[in-house]
């Protein structure tokens, strides 16, 4: 096993219509609105940005961010990542009750709950959002420290994708997607 690989996977459940909740995931520049650990995203280009991340270990990760998919049509949102993390991540959106066989919840410490946010059951009324990323540390002190932290940066990114799920879903409540209008 090589230490300094992450393969993080999990879903969520919102009780939200698909098309808000990936119009919510699209606008990468509303992330610091609901997402706690998300503080800055600095637009670099029409398909391009930075987002600053910190979650609760002390340090900061900038992570450039290049769309690689964008495809409403299947709920795919893809990004490719460099600087201090490299690798990809990506979010897909379907209605309840579709999406594979893997329900809610989460594998790989994402932070998925299993709590359906309202959503009801897995036929109800809104929808799940898997969330995927294969990374690898471009920071060297998250390199050196990948052996002795492992279990420590995994549980690090559990908390900040738990926070991610009820911030974005606390947002689509309050019925503010799309305030920003951005693109990446």
């Amino acid at each position: 096993m090589d230490p300094n690989h992450y393969r993080f996977r999990g879903s969520w459940r919102l009780a939200a219509p698909t098309s808000a909740v990936y119009a919510a995931l699209e606008d990468v520049r509303s992330y610091p609105l609901w997402w706690p650990e998300i503080s800055e995203v600095r637009p670099t280009g029409e398909e391009t940005g930075d987002v600053v991340v910190r979650a609760l270990l002390p340090y900061r990760l900038v992570i450039s961010l290049e769309v690689r998919r964008r495809d409403p049509a299947a709920g795919v949102l893809e990004a490719a990542m460099r600087g201090d993390l490299n690798g990809w991540s990506r979010f897909t959106v379907t209605p309840n009750g579709q999406g594979g066989p893997d329900g809610e919840g989460g594998t790989g410490g994402t932070g998925g709950t299993g709590r359906a946010s309202g959503a009801g059951g897995a036929g109800g009324v809104g929808c799940r959002v898997l969330f995927e990323e294969d990374t690898r540390p471009g920071k060297p002190l998250l390199r050196r420290l990948a052996l002795p932290l492992h279990p420590v940066f995994r549980a690090n990114h559990a908390v900040m994708m738990l926070r991610g799920r009820r911030g974005l879903a606390a947002y689509l409540a309050a019925g503010v997607t799309g305030a920003s209008g951005g693109d990446r």
